[in-house]
Order: C-alpha cells, then structure tokens, then sequence
C-alpha cells in the first residue's frame, strides 16, 4: 500500500496546498501517497532527475525512521511538510527561489524531525544521554535528526540526489543542515531577530537574506498547528502535552530538572498554548506576513485560537 500509484484527486492535490489541510482524515500510507504528490507537482522529478521508485523508497525510509510517540512522529512529519508545501504555493516561492532553495526546504520539513525519541534537548542534556555526549550537548536532537536523513540518503536505493553535481549535493546538504538545525527552538529569538533586521529591506538576490527566510519557512511549518482550524489544532496540542507529561515524569523518577509547562500537576490544558501562541507564534507569524501580506487572511485562525483559549482560561 505505501508505494500506491494511487490516483489523488484533483480536489485533493488543489486541498493539499492550503493551511486548512486537515491531516487526522488520512491514513499513513495515504499520506506517503501524498507526500509524493508534493514532490511530484513541484517538478522535482524532473528537475533533479529523481526515480519514482528512488522517491518511494527514500518516503518510506523517512516513514519508517519516525518513532511512535505521541508528538513528534510521522503524523507531525506529514503536517510540518505539508505546510511547508502549502506557504510554497501560497507565497509563489518557485518564481522568487531556486528550484534547488525549494527542494532543500521540503525536504528539510520532511527530515526535521527523524528518529525523534520523545524527550527533548533539555532532557539530553541534564540526563546526560549518548546524543548529548555525541553532539556536546549542542542541538543534540537537531543534530541527530539531520545525521540520520544524510544516513538515508547515503542508500543508494533511497538517493534522491543522486543524479546532481556534487556541486549541487553540496549546496542541498549544507542548506538541509542549516534549516534542520534552526529547528531548534532555544535559537528561535536569535533567528527571528535576524529576519526582523532583514525584513524591510529584503532582498531575494542576497544570499544572506534567502537563507534567513528559508530557516524561517521551516520554522514557521514546524510550529504551525495552532495556525489551522480548531478541530486540526486541538487533537495535537492533547498530543504535546502526551510527550510533555512523557518528559516531566520520568524526570521525576531521575532526579532531573522539570519544566513548569511540561509538569502534569502545573499545567491546565486552556493556558498551555496561550503563552506560546502570544510570544512566539503571533510575532514570527506577523513578521513573515509583513513579507507575504498573502498570508495574513491564511493565518487567521492564529488569532481566532488564541480567542477561544483565553475564554476558556476564564
């Protein structure tokens, strides 16, 4: 069933494109099916001259690296890079950005999260875990996830860049990293800052300026549930917490350091997201749509959530 030729409707591929997009209607092999929709219809088969059966292989090699975890598996993997597809189309990036910069941000969404093991850096760090050891407590995760899309990669069954120059892996590889890493929420201010400096006079010609704006795309995608509709947002955030409560308890057992908003008897469900929507969400998501100002009718439900959450706090 994951290698499924299946024929997606033209509704469907026209629905795929937008922020609306409701994932829990989907199975997982649907939307391995999906995900080589996006590739498909962005002409990267034929731009980078990629096998179907190679991008099959290489989805179902991602699929089968995600964990079973309640937050950061392969649900969320599909979710993260179908927005990020979405604010490609809805931002016309293709006539702004190389085919290549486009490539490296679907594809980045797509591994951001591999082999996610449910408990974050913090964790790594104070538990003193072989990731934290590996990476010298540096975006352990981060830098593991993108350790093991490069593994995956490195199959020649799975290679989908295995017909370029290796001029052009080299840029693709150093692009996923840099947007895999800014993944890491503990650099989201020095990042966010960044494209506020560079936001008024942005320059789609500078590099300086592309690479900021291709880290803020992923970023943007990755912590973009509370932008889609209530009944979408909702199931994740019960999701999140899971993971959160995952966390807090076994650090409990270990003696470590617990995080308030992860602390089952510290965290009410309505308040949990408020914080974060206010100071982290609302003013990435307002930077970019200074940007694109096509995006501030897309976003919407941000605002609307925010609402719905305070008077439910109340």
């Amino acid at each position: 069933c994951c290698r499924s030729s299946l024929q997606v409707t033209e509704e469907v591929r026209e629905h795929l494109k937008t922020p609306i997009f409701n994932n829990w209607q989907w199975e997982e092999a649907e939307m391995l099916v999906l995900l080589q929709v996006m590739f498909t219809d962005l002409d990267f088969l034929s731009a980078f001259h990629i096998e179907l059966e190679v991008l099959q292989n290489f989805l179902f090699e991602v699929y089968c690296h995600y964990n079973s975890i309640p937050f950061h598996n392969f649900r969320h993997c599909f979710c993260v890079t179908q927005m990020m597809y979405g604010l490609i189309w809805l931002t016309d990036l293709r006539s702004k950005l190389s085919r290549i910069d486009v490539l490296i941000m679907l594809t980045s969404a797509l591994c951001h999260d591999l082999d996610h093991p449910g408990y974050n850096n913090v964790y790594q760090i104070n538990a003193r875990t072989d990731l934290a050891l590996r990476y010298n407590d540096i975006s352990p995760l981060e830098n593991h996830h993108c350790a093991v899309a490069f593994g995956i990669l490195s199959k020649p069954e799975c290679n989908i860049l295995k017909n370029l120059t290796s001029e052009q892996y080299k840029q693709i590889r150093g692009g996923m990293i840099k947007c895999i890493l800014a993944t890491d929420m503990a650099r989201h201010n020095e990042i966010l800052n960044k494209f506020k400096v560079m936001q008024p006079v942005f320059d789609f010609t500078n590099k300086d300026h592309k690479e900021v704006l291709m880290k803020i795309m992923v970023k943007v995608s990755d912590i973009s549930n509370e932008a889609r509709p209530m009944e979408v947002a909702e199931p994740w955030l019960d999701c999140l917490l899971q993971e959160f409560f995952n966390q807090s308890d076994t650090e409990k057992l270990k003696g470590l350091p617990v995080a308030p908003f992860m602390d089952r008897d510290k965290v009410s469900k309505p308040s949990s997201q408020t914080n974060f929507i206010r100071f982290v969400l609302l003013p990435l998501f307002s930077e970019l749509t200074k940007l694109f100002p096509c995006l501030e009718v897309k976003f919407s439900h941000l605002e609307a959530n925010l609402m719905l959450k305070e008077t439910r706090k109340t």
